[in-house]
This record gives C-alpha cells, structure tokens and sequence, in this order.
C-alpha cells in the first residue's frame, strides 16, 4: 500500500451514524402511556395547533421538553416514521402518534435524528428521535412533543395521569386509556 492509498481510504469513509442513546426505564402497561421526552405536562386542548388542540387526530397531551431525545411511550411496533414524527401500535391495539413541535413538517427532517425504522418492535421507553431544539426555533416553531391517541373512538376515554403543568420524566406514567 502506497502513501496516497491511505488518503483515498479516510477520504471515502462513510461517516459515523450518530450515536444512539440508550434506553430508559418506562412504565407503561396494556392501558399506560408514558411520557416520550422529559419536560413539563400541557392539556392537548393547551396545544398551539389548532389540528391538535381541536382533539381531531385524538386525544391526548404534550409536553414542552427540557431534553432532546424522545421515547417510544408504548412497547409495539413502528407503524410509521416522518423525521418529526413516529407512529407506534402497542401490543395491546393502541394507536400512538408521537409528533414533536407544531408545523415542524415545514422543516423536511432537519434537525432530527431517527433511531427507528417502519416494522421495527420496540420496548417502551426505547429512543425514537434525537431532536435539535435551536433548530426548531430558529425555524419558528414551538417544540412541543404531542403524544396522541389517533384510535381513540375505540376505547371510553383517554386522560391524563398527572396534573397538567407539572414537570414529568420520560418514562412515567402520563396518559391511561380505558376499555
């Protein structure tokens, strides 16, 4: 091997995929929901988005992070990925979307990182998306992390676990649905 065979070789490197965080402890159960980020607990009709707040893709909460990394709330399979937005089934037939920030769509991907993949089996508490939080406002939009029940006409009632407003971890207990 020759001098300039050593250069060619770092030059056509592929980079290094971002490091993926690990897991975290959740407490979800065939009925619980758990927080996908850490961060304080809003009402979804608290939501500045009017799709949202309006309950029109289900009913559920947010939560304002103070962290970066999001987690599957539910153990169940990747039903969709968006970049700003996972789509999960529990193994028990909940239908969760996990959307961060409002309009965030706008932004094409920038300034998120995917860990999963469509028809990947996750365990709660699993990390689905490293998101930038300067970059979602320095684009304009609120950051937000909406965690919505989209098949809740199936089931008497989605609520809250805790008070709205106050501070929750990844990982706890946030939403219950009833049967």
């Amino acid at each position: 091997m020759g001098l300039f065979d050593r250069f060619k070789k770092a030059v056509s490197a592929e980079p290094a995929a971002p490091a993926q965080p690990a897991a975290i402890a959740a407490q979800s159960s065939d009925t619980v929901l758990c927080a996908p980020v850490t961060g304080k607990v809003i009402k979804m009709t608290d939501v500045p988005d009017p799709v949202f707040s309006g309950e029109v893709l289900g009913k559920g909460c947010a939560v304002w992070p103070s962290t970066d990394v999001v987690y599957a709330p539910v153990t169940g399979e990747v039903t969709v990925t968006m970049g700003h937005a996972v789509g999960m089934k529990s193994d028990s037939g909940i239908e969760v979307l996990v959307h961060v920030g409002v309009d965030t769509v706008d932004m094409q991907g920038k300034g998120f990182t995917g860990f999963v993949k469509q028809g990947d089996h996750v365990q709660a508490g699993a990390p689905l998306l490293k998101i930038d939080r300067d970059a979602i406002a320095a684009a304009g939009h609120p950051d937000c992390v909406v965690l919505a029940v989209s098949n809740t006409a199936e089931y008497s009632d989605v609520a809250l676990k805790v008070d709205a407003e106050s501070p929750v971890e990844a990982g706890a207990p946030v939403l219950e649905v009833a049967k």
